[in-house]
């Protein structure tokens, strides 16, 4: 059985740590790796990421694999979130080995974040190491296989995409070779995920199935309601759409890398502009090793494929899963507000 998530391949767990009102509107989401680790790889093209132990994940380095990606909001301060999910690490023996006994690793864990400072009304709330354990935690306890919500929690609590509602998306396929590929998004995008000439979601047309247009009347009702929310909101200085693309299949460093890379394609279909300087947009790629490639070089094009398709499909779905937000620090509507499902 699938649940049409990143957790559809096998051993990885989503846990998300949700922080709203009084001044909150952020999160934390956490990809928990199989005991022992997964094969990692990066890759960033905004102008303004946030990350940490990036270059930790360059196949020329020593790190082979690692346990789990952290997601977070609270722009460059979340950060500090993964330092909760280091020490349940730790906790725990898992990491880099780096002394004689079990207990003596370091946990290598990689992180990017989101901008959405002072969106819930206070510049001040943002995650912390504490909300990272809580995100771990949810990971750990959650089912092998288990779904993974939607919309505005975690990562995606306070994201917005353009002038809508943004949040955290997922979406998986299993391709003929037996090989599962999956994608988990953090739609937080400066461009807009929305054709403003007709309304529709840029990522549905590469769905590759019929588009339903909005009524002409409905669409210009949603234009006016969104000119109307951007005129009180202040302008957002700094986005970032973040992903973390999987697949159970047997990947080396460098394959996983190119994974990474080619995922960005599935942004650029989905959000218009992209990768521009007051973006982060970075991807992540995880590889459990569950399954043989296939032989011969050209193996890997499925899986390259696959996952930029699925980062559509992930950044449709956290939009149309979005609740629209009305609060201190500004009025986001959603897509499915605005036209209906």
């Amino acid at each position: 059985m699938t649940v049409d998530a990143l957790t559809d391949v096998a051993g990885l767990r989503v846990g998300h740590a949700t922080r709203a009102g009084g001044g909150w509107l952020t999160g934390t989401t956490v990809v928990l790796a199989p005991e022992g680790g997964a094969v990692a790889a990066v890759d960033v093209r905004g102008g303004g990421p946030g990350t940490k132990e990036t270059d930790a994940l360059d196949p020329r380095n020593l790190v082979q694999k690692v346990e789990a990606l952290v997601l977070t909001g609270g722009s460059a301060y979340g950060l500090d979130a993964a330092s909760g999910v280091m020490g349940w690490l730790e906790e725990r023996g898992r990491g880099v080995r780096v002394g004689p006994e079990a207990a003596h690793v370091v946990p290598v864990v990689p992180a990017a974040c989101v901008f959405d400072l002072g969106r819930g009304g206070d510049f001040r709330a943002r995650p912390d190491a504490a909300l990272g354990r809580a995100a771990v935690e949810a990971a750990h306890a959650s089912a092998p296989g288990a779904p993974v919500a939607e919309g505005g929690v975690g990562a995606g609590t306070g994201a917005v995409a353009g002038q809508l509602k943004g949040g955290v998306g997922t979406a998986s396929r299993r391709l003929e070779s037996g090989v599962t590929v999956a994608a988990l998004v953090v739609a937080n995008a400066a461009g807009s995920a929305m054709d403003p000439e007709t309304g529709v979601l840029y990522g549905e047309l590469f769905a590759g199935r019929r588009v339903a247009y909005p009524a002409p009347e409905r669409h210009e009702a949603a234009l006016r309601r969104l000119a109307e929310s951007a005129a009180v909101n202040a302008p957002p200085p700094l986005n970032t759409t973040l992903a973390v693309v999987a697949t159970d299949a047997d990947l080396t460093r460098a394959q996983a890398q190119k994974l990474a890379g080619t995922a960005h394609d599935g942004i650029a279909r989905a959000v218009r502009p992209v990768h521009g300087l007051d973006d982060g947009d970075t991807v992540f790629a995880l590889a459990t090793g569950d399954r043989a490639l296939g032989p011969g070089p050209l193996a890997l094009n499925p899986v390259l494929a696959a996952g930029a398709d699925l980062v559509t499909r992930a950044i449709v779905r956290a939009v149309r899963a979005a609740t629209g937000v009305r609060g201190p620090g500004g009025t986001w509507p959603s897509y499915g507000e605005l036209y209906g499902d």
